[in-house]
């Protein structure tokens, strides 16, 4: 191969951008150079060929399948192009299936479900010709004020690994490598702002932010890793050789290929000012080990030129080289035969929607219930459906949705998939109900002028369902989503006050909430306490209120019920109607912790002992609902926790645990085992989850659920800086949530 020829396979090309602003930065003129000269040696990689602007599926491949002939047939090696595209929740293609957003995959805590969910993207991106998914995001939540917490899994590594692993595993069993981002550290920046530097020491990258990684890698046999935009201590993780070959390649053995996120390689001198030029930023970062840099050759055409003057040494481009073909044998590409493209595809078929819909149940977290819920589908209640996500089918979409991330630009152009609102599935849901809708007020805004009829619609109803929440974009369009970051935790605009004055009426309310970030809510719940007056975990407020509980024992400053969804996609809303009916009993737990307040951020349940509520600080960092938490409309009691009493540091603990299903409905209980180590050489979270499993029972049905854990899921980074598993006693507990120790053992390692 020339040096023009090695280059060429070592960028993408964006070829139908435009003017369209779809990723960061994109708008600003990067690169003059046209497709035609780019690829005159070949090309790496072609740049959201399908997720760039609606076009057509069967068209679109028409000409995918010709320019990929063009590729074989015009250039001297004949090698076809690596096309990649976004995959967060589906293939991000006009008329293709959209799925719930990756903290409702968190919410469900079913890996097994997101696979699934995996194999039919892969499917669908495979029968398009596409070959890589820029999927998951395996970013740890260490802020929820951080725009792009809805598309992160959950703010503990073991839930992001396990299940951001089950993805990586269906859709690479499609033939379609994944992408594992941002590597690594993106999601634990200052304040929680996009880009901003992270202050992380070492022990919080090892113990809490590699690991999801590490699992994908060694587990699931990821094959791409995409790096973060942000620096560690000052090094900016596209030039940092530590983590890109030090730790993933020469540590945990990683062979595939690194690609660089969109424009990152040049952000190393237009942004974070450590090159002097683009050819400086190509040397920092193929050096460091990026591969490939997405989306368009910016930087990386200076490579040649730079082997040429001895500037850098070929064999890094070489070795780089290397790996995006090995790729691109491994998917078949080198003797690919292009030749009828896909005639018709559905891209949203019922088998898609069918697993969508059984992930968005799955996901629904309920908060709080005084007894109103479930609604009974059979009675001709009054409903006044009110809120600016009753009726909103965006509302339901993530930020890396086609429909928030593409159509927003295409405004008039229809979605192609079918995409009904919680409005239309509560009439579905109710059909003997009297519906009235009002919208209220809107997600953002100060415009009051609709809270007036909202009320009046709320005071004629028998009941009250209000949807509030988010409404996902890019860079302050929208309220959550990448770049869209924020200083406070409240709802957005005025949507507490709609709430407050509906409630007020003194209707029982339902609140159902669409974000992509947990929000200060503490205002909407009721007290999660006990008989002494103070907190306490989930076994001793389980129970909902009696059903025919009269209106006068309700507690009118708070809503009846809440329902937290996380963007739960195209079969959102009727999952949501099916838990308000109860045709669906809630089973979601909390991914990330429900905070109290803005002010107590960042905070995760993974704290030090000082870290938490503690008497030598007036600061209360405790939240409104711990992570794991969520109820249901039945209750579960775990009992006889048991374990053997040692175990060594090499072996497995395995435990067990008795589920009793102690209501009088069918229901599913989330089974979690935490852990804490007593004393260690460093100080260790006061809860660790080291185990989960979904379990179904039927009402009075008790089951012993055993657990199998590797001693080594304790290890954590000592004084010397090496990952080990201490000696001493663990104190094992399982409960409804993090801080329920319902059932306690403990077990010592020898």
């Amino acid at each position: 191969m020339t040096l023009e020829e090695k280059q060429a396979q070592l960028v993408g090309f964006w070829v139908d951008q435009g003017d369209e602003v779809v990723a960061p930065l994109s708008g600003e003129k990067r690169s003059s150079t046209r497709y035609e000269e780019a690829s005159a040696h070949g090309i790496g990689h072609l740049t959201r060929v399908y997720g760039t602007r609606p076009v057509d599926p069967v068209e679109r491949a028409a000409w995918l399948w010709g320019e990929q002939r063009r590729l074989q047939r015009e250039t001297r090696l004949g090698i076809p192009a690596i096309v990649h595209e976004e995959c967060l929740t589906g293939l991000a293609a006009w008329k293709a299936a959209t799925f719930p957003t990756p903290l409702a995959w968190g919410a469900a805590f079913d890996p097994d479900l997101v696979e699934q969910v995996g194999r039919a993207v892969g499917a669908s991106m495979r029968a398009l010709g596409v070959h890589q998914g820029l999927a998951p995001v395996l970013d740890v939540i260490r802020d929820p004020r951080w725009g792009r917490v809805d598309e992160c899994i959950a703010e503990d590594p073991l839930v992001v690994g396990t299940v951001g692993t089950a993805y990586v595993r269906g859709l690479q069993s499609e033939g379609v490598h994944a992408t594992l981002k941002h590597f690594v550290g993106y999601s634990a920046s200052r304040a929680g702002r996009n880009h901003a530097p992270v202050s992380a020491g070492r022990r919080e990258v090892e113990d809490v932010l590699l690991p999801p990684f590490e699992m994908a890698v060694r587990e699931g046999g990821a094959r791409s890793v995409m790096n973060s935009y942000s620096d560690i201590d000052g090094v900016p993780l596209a030039a940092d050789p530590t983590y890109l070959t030090g730790v993933l390649r020469d540590r945990w053995g990683f062979d595939g290929v690194v690609v660089s996120d969109y424009f990152s390689v040049d952000f190393l001198r237009s942004m974070q000012r450590i090159a002097a030029d683009k050819a400086d930023a190509a040397r920092l970062a193929i050096t460091a080990g990026i591969d490939v840099e997405l989306p368009s050759p910016d930087a990386y055409p200076t490579l040649a030129s730079q082997v040429r003057e001895g500037v850098l040494p070929e064999s890094v481009l070489d070795a780089a080289v290397r790996r995006v073909l090995a790729q691109k044998e491994e998917l078949g590409l080198l003797d690919a035969d292009f030749g009828e493209p896909p005639s018709a595809i559905d891209l949203d078929p019922p088998e898609h929607r069918a697993i969508a819909r059984r992930l968005a149940e799955r996901s629904v977290v309920l908060l709080g219930n005084d007894g109103i819920l479930p609604l009974d589908p059979r009675s001709p209640v009054k409903v006044a459906v009110v809120g600016p996500n009753a009726d909103s089918a965006e509302a339901l979409m993530g930020c890396y949705s086609f429909v928030n991330h593409v159509l927003a630009h295409h405004p008039g152009v229809p979605s192609g998939i079918d995409l009904p609102t919680v409005l239309d599935a509560v009439r579905a849901e109710l059909p003997l109900a009297e519906l009235a809708h009002v919208r209220g007020c809107e997600v953002e805004g100060d415009d009051a002028s609709g809270i007036p009829a909202a009320v009046d619609a709320a005071a004629s109803a028998d009941v009250t369902i209000v949807v509030v929440g988010d409404r996902a974009g890019l860079f302050g369009r929208g309220t959550v989503g990448e770049g869209n970051d924020v200083d406070t935790l409240e709802l957005p605009g005025l949507q507490r006050r709609l709430v407050e004055d509906v409630v007020a009426t003194g209707t029982p309310t339902v609140l159902v909430l669409l974000t992509g970030r947990p929000y200060a809510i503490d205002w909407a719940l009721p007290p999660r306490r006990g008989a002494e007056g103070t907190i306490v975990g989930l076994g001793a407020v389980n129970a909902p209120a009696p059903v025919d509980a009269p209106a006068a024992e309700r507690d009118i400053r708070r809503p009846a019920a809440v329902l937290q969804s996380f963007f739960p996609g195209e079969e959102g809303a009727p999952a949501i109607a099916a838990v308000l009916s109860g045709a669906v009993a809630p089973s979601g737990r909390l991914p990330v912790s429900l905070p109290r307040s803005a002010g107590a951020q960042p905070y995760s349940y993974l704290h030090a002992p000082l870290g938490g509520r503690t008497d030598v600080t007036s600061a209360d960092p405790t939240p409104a609902r711990p992570f794991g938490f969520g109820l249901s409309y039945t209750t579960f009691a775990h009992e006889d926790l048991t374990v053997a009493p040692e175990v060594s540091a090499g072996d497995r603990i395995r435990a067990s645990v008795t589920v009793r299903n102690t209501g009088g409905r069918e229901g599913t209980d989330v089974v979690q085992l935490y852990a804490h180590d007593e004393v260690a050489s460093v100080t260790r979270p006061v809860a660790q989850l080291i185990a989960f499993e979904r379990v179904a029972l039927a009402p009075g049905e008790a089951t012993v659920v055993d657990i199998d854990v590797p001693v080594e899921r304790l290890a954590f980074t000592g004084l010397d800086g090496v990952k080990r598993v201490e000696p001493g006693r663990i104190r094992l507990w399982v409960g409804g949530a993090c801080d329920d120790e319902e059932t306690v053992a403990s077990v010592d390692i020898v």
